[in-house]
């Protein structure tokens, strides 16, 4: 969600006591829409996050390191030279608008005391950074908008006066919900001063930075408990709102990086895949005309056992076939330019040209569908990625198996793997699951002890889960969680009754030379489970 204006309320009456008094000391604009000034104030150093970016338009404290660039843009350069060293007089915001002035007290080049204000509109696509003078002039901004005189649209460009957006008072759609859901729809035929005494009430109780979660997942914050979505929706309490602030959006961040790049692995291995399907398809019509290969050697024998009726120069004769059951004659075609000998050779050279050609076919056709089958569990690693070590860990696999070229700085700087999920069984049994082959085979190779269970989808392809038993037999109920997750995290998902199998890790094998995450097993059970049950569900809650 956008920061709505209740909200941005809490949060400054958060940050008034940490922020007004206190002096800038360094300016900085890691990205177009973003600028972190460093605070000297209340006892302490603070970074304060101002973020004018359509997706997120947002002002807290944090403590994410962000790379800045080389050379600071204009608009940096600009609030360096206005704002360093000023001191932060005030925090306002208009009543019930995403909007908050930082009113400051700098000093100009010739020393004297000037008001500077820094302005942000919180308010999605229409997000902006302004810088205006002590009269109220806007000196520079991160957006500059031209203004529409037919549609109404504000101008917002330097040397003009400021003046705020046209009020749009009223509350977001989810405190309208929320407010609607827990006074069993009274609040619908509510003025505005009815629904904010009902807010204010609930505030004054319940009111504090709240993060709602999904199946473990950040989705939604607010500054009160949201009691509209029922159990499905996971509520936490957070300490401040910067904090609750610095981790949803640098986790929606990471989604996003994440995201893209996981787009573009995706892109590239669905490519080598359907290269490699193609192949396999050439291969398997070329296997097919070879079917044929033994009336090649039935022709050559009978253009041998009847040399004395042919002659060189013919290009077909009529012979009996002896293989034909009801002894037809059959129509041979022939080389003129050859002699009979050499027509006889040549059928005989096709036959074994033939059944040299399906065995080989045969062989890179196998090989074809071993690659099919690699490809489909990168495929698989790629969707299970959580972060970008997760996705780097996949591109180095794909570098090293020569799907993608050589050069990846990021990924030769990659010393340490990241880590396996790590899940716990009703009866405190630790079950790791991998996330992509390489985890896959550090965990069934290296770690696993040989009494370990290991857990695979049958025939489906998914990750590796193994369920550390110590060497002890597991608890019934321990190895069908371990397979409820192994069916999770696999392409069986979807299915209501999916087969696994588990074995002790000393009947797993890697063969001599196979692919990343490629293993055979023996000596094996198999359980039917539901991969997206109650159980599931409560497993990956945990």
């Amino acid at each position: 969600m956008a920061l709505d204006a209740v909200c941005l309320s809490a949060v400054l009456e958060e940050l008034r006591p940490t922020l007004e008094g206190g002096k800038i000391d360094k300016i900085y604009q890691p990205s177009r829409d973003e600028i972190l000034l460093a605070v000297r104030g209340g006892g302490e150093n603070v970074r304060l996050l101002l973020s004018a970016s359509p997706n997120g338009p947002r002002l807290h404290l944090t403590k994410e390191v962000r790379e800045n660039p080389a050379q600071p843009p204009m608009f940096c350069m600009l609030l360096r030279k206005h704002l360093t060293g000023a001191r932060i007089l005030r925090l306002e915001q208009p009543e019930l608008e995403r909007i908050v002035l930082l009113r400051m007290e700098a000093t100009d080049e010739l020393g004297d005391k000037v008001g500077r204000t820094l302005v942000l509109e919180a308010m999605g696509r229409r997000a902006n950074l302004i810088l205006l003078d002590g009269e109220e002039r806007i000196l520079d901004c991160v957006r500059r908008v031209a203004g529409d005189v037919s549609t109404g649209q504000r101008a917002v460009m330097p040397g003009m006066f400021y003046r705020l957006p046209e009020p749009r008072p009223g509350l977001s759609p989810l405190l309208e919900r929320e407010l609607d859901f827990r006074s069993n729809g009274e609040s619908r035929t509510e003025s505005l001063e009815q629904k904010l005494s009902r807010l204010r009430d609930i505030l004054g109780r319940e009111g504090g930075p709240y993060l709602l979660l999904r199946e473990g997942k950040a989705t939604d914050f607010s500054c009160l408990p949201i009691l509209q979505y029922g159990p499905d929706t996971e509520l936490r309490r957070r300490e401040h709102f910067s904090k609750l602030l610095d981790e949803f959006y640098a986790g929606r961040a990471t989604a996003e990086k994440v995201g893209q790049r996981g787009a573009d692995l995706l892109k590239a291995v669905t490519r080598a895949r359907e290269r490699v399907a193609r192949r396999v398809a050439q291969q398997e019509l070329e296997r097919e005309a070879t079917r044929d290969r033994e009336r090649k050697r039935e022709l050559g024998d009978l253009l041998t056992s009847n040399l004395y009726a042919l002659e060189k120069g013919m290009c077909t004769v009529r012979l009996s076939d002896y293989y034909d059951p009801e002894g037809r004659e059959v129509d041979i075609p022939l080389d003129p330019l050859l002699t009979p000998q050499q027509n006889a050779a040549k059928y005989y050279k096709e036959y074994n040209k033939a059944k040299t050609a399906e065995r080989v076919l045969g062989e890179q056709i196998e090989k074809g569908r071993g690659e099919l089958t690699y490809l489909d569990s990168v495929l698989e690693s790629i969707h299970l990625a959580e972060g970008e070590r997760d996705l780097l860990e996949i591109r180095q696999e794909l570098t090293e198996t020569g799907y993608l070229r050589r050069g990846d700085k990021a990924a030769k700087r990659m010393k340490t793997a990241s880590k396996p999920m790590e899940f716990r069984s009703t009866a405190g049994l630790r079950i790791s699951v991998g996330k992509n082959n390489a985890q896959n085979d550090l965990l069934t190779a290296k770690l696993a002890g040989k009494g370990d269970l290991w857990l695979h989808t049958q025939k489906i392809h998914g990750s590796h889960v193994i369920l550390w038993t110590g060497g002890e037999a597991p608890d019934a109920r321990s190895v069908e969680e371990a397979a409820v997750l192994a069916a999770w995290f696999s392409q069986g998902r979807e299915g209501k009754k999916v087969p696994v199998d588990y074995t002790p890790v000393k009947y797993v094998k890697k063969p001599a030379g196979a692919r990343p995450g490629m293993v055979v097993y023996t000596t094996y059970q198999t359980a039917y489970v539901d991969p997206d049950g109650e159980l599931a569900k409560k497993l990956r809650v945990k």
